[in-house]
């Protein structure tokens, strides 16, 4: 297992190990206890990375609960896309996309990076409905885009252009989402003809 590392504030990043839906909770709870400033760190200064794909991106449906400081604090840092393959699929009554988790299928998928506070953290982990709709797995990502800080090594991508991020997946799908379309850059607008339907819509 890797070690957490400590990075400064405010673009720290949770260096994880490999995807393993079954320890990523773990995961998760060791790197935000090692990303802190100082050893005497208070939770606002714990951050981590996530890579976001779908409606919660820039200029998509759900984009504004990222910019109401009421949920936490998040910084956009640039574009990229997974290093691995995951099949993205639009699916459900409500036209969801959902990233399945299961890499080497699919397309390198396109999303935003976004460094975010332990409340936003918690506030994503709330509204993506994880454990149960989503899983909080680690995911690694080529940097196509980079916005962020220009700093130390841990708050800059690797030599090889990628970080490390969470990323919201599912491993609770129906078995023929497999067999839907699967897209590399998610639209609620897109040519699919499947608008995201919002929740206060529901």
């Amino acid at each position: 297992m890797y070690e957490p590392q400590e990075v400064a504030f405010p673009s720290a990043v949770a260096v994880l190990p490999g995807p393993s839906l079954d320890e990523s909770h773990a995961y998760s709870q060791l790197a935000l206890a090692g990303v802190r400033r100082g050893s005497g760190a208070s939770p606002a200064a714990r951050m981590a990375r996530v890579f976001i794909y779908g409606t919660l991106k820039r200029g998509q449906p759900n984009h504004k609960v990222l910019l109401d400081g009421a949920n936490g604090r998040a910084a956009f840092q640039g574009r990229g896309r997974t290093v691995e393959p995951y099949p993205l699929v639009i699916a459900g009554e409500h036209n969801i996309p959902w990233l399945l988790n299961l890499p080497g299928q699919g397309r390198r998928v396109a999303g935003e990076i976004y460094v975010v506070d332990e409340q936003m953290l918690s506030f994503l982990d709330e509204f993506e409905g994880c454990p149960d709709m989503y899983q909080r797995t680690p995911v690694r990502v080529t940097v196509l885009e980079w916005e962020g800080r220009q700093g130390t090594p841990e708050e800059m991508p690797a030599t090889d252009g990628t970080l490390q991020c969470f990323v919201y997946s599912t491993a609770s799908y129906a078995p023929e989402w497999v067999r839907l379309p699967h897209h590399d850059s998610y639209d609620s607008r897109g040519e699919h003809g499947l608008p995201y339907n919002p929740r206060e819509n529901r």
